[in-house]
């Protein structure tokens, strides 16, 4: 039987870290479908990705931010930048940390941004399968008063250990609130920006360490026919380097083909129709560098709420 009188609780969370803590992959799991891309590499998400997680309780929305550090160009810039502001918009902060008592420089530093919020801050301890349990109370107990928490929760995205616990946790600081999206929205990203951003995780697992922090897709057709449930989308991989484009491309197209045919397996699920898949390959020297093409990527600095 259906509470009545429980309350509707609704908020904006942000999820926040170093790159690769697993941000994005706690972010798909909550939310039940992949949106934001995961990857073993620095800087797989660059832009803030909204999500929402909508159940009898209330509704979450949430905000993957691109992981903070060190920026060494523009878009390093933008990255660090959107997801600093983030932390004043929210309701609720999830820091997320890796299972080690090392506090490194990287922490410190979100640690100390984290010092100057008045927004409430929930440490989650992800990857718990990685550690035995009396490590991970030596972690707790060395993050516990490098910032005023209201609570610490371990959890293990990959493994889906404790992320209930963890939407319990989050529902129980939020408040009273109406529905922002309706039930069935599980994201505020057009689709082309999905479809953009699967190709890129394609490139950032197959390419070289050195290249996709080099690497953009843009999608130049997105285009439904109308004899049929089939999707045509043509899409540009940029690149910074000439030799970085022969790569990508690989010995008779083999890499390009295989990071296509990965991305478009990707998209079929998500859009439920046959997708037939162009990709090219240009290079642009410095495009990081550019105000202009880092806009036209969708990277906006001026990217607000």
């Amino acid at each position: 039987m259906k509470d009545t009188n429980r309350k509707f609780k609704s908020g904006f969370v942000t999820l926040i870290g170093r790159p690769n803590v697993g941000k994005s992959t706690l972010m798909n799991h909550l939310i039940g479908q992949k949106i934001a891309i995961t990857s073993k590499k620095p800087q797989t998400t660059r832009n803030r990705i909204q999500t929402v997680y909508t159940s009898e309780e209330g509704q979450i929305i949430f905000l993957d931010t691109p992981g903070i550090h060190q920026a060494k160009n523009k878009l390093g810039e933008y990255m660090v930048n959107v997801a600093e502001r983030t932390l004043k918009e929210v309701d609720l902060i999830l820091w997320l940390v890796e299972p080690s008592t090392f506090i490194g420089a990287g922490e410190q530093h979100i640690a100390e941004k984290l010092r100057m919020t008045d927004t409430p801050v929930i440490l989650v301890i992800n990857k718990i399968d990685t550690v035995e349990k009396v490590e991970l109370l030596k972690v707790i107990e060395a993050y516990k008063d490098q910032v005023d928490f209201k609570e610490i929760v371990p959890v293990s995205a990959l493994k889906e250990e404790n992320t209930d616990e963890l939407l319990k946790v989050m529902f129980d600081y939020l408040e009273e609130g109406p529905m922002f999206y309706d039930p069935d929205t599980i994201t505020d990203q057009p689709e082309r920006q999905i479809v953009a951003e699967m190709i890129r995780e394609k490139a950032l697992r197959n390419l070289n360490d050195e290249i996709p922090h080099g690497v953009a897709v843009a999608i130049d057709r997105m285009h439904e026919r109308k004899t049929g449930n089939i999707i045509d989308i043509d899409a540009t991989i940029v690149c910074e380097k000439d030799s970085h484009k022969g790569i990508i491309i690989g010995k008779q197209g083999a890499m390009l083909k295989k990071i296509g045919s990965q991305a478009r397996a990707d998209m079929e699920n998500l859009l439920d129709c046959k997708v037939f898949l162009k990709l090219w390959v240009k290079v642009k020297k410095d495009w990081r560098e550019s105000d202009f093409l880092l806009k036209n990527f969708g990277y906006r600095k001026d990217e607000e709420m």
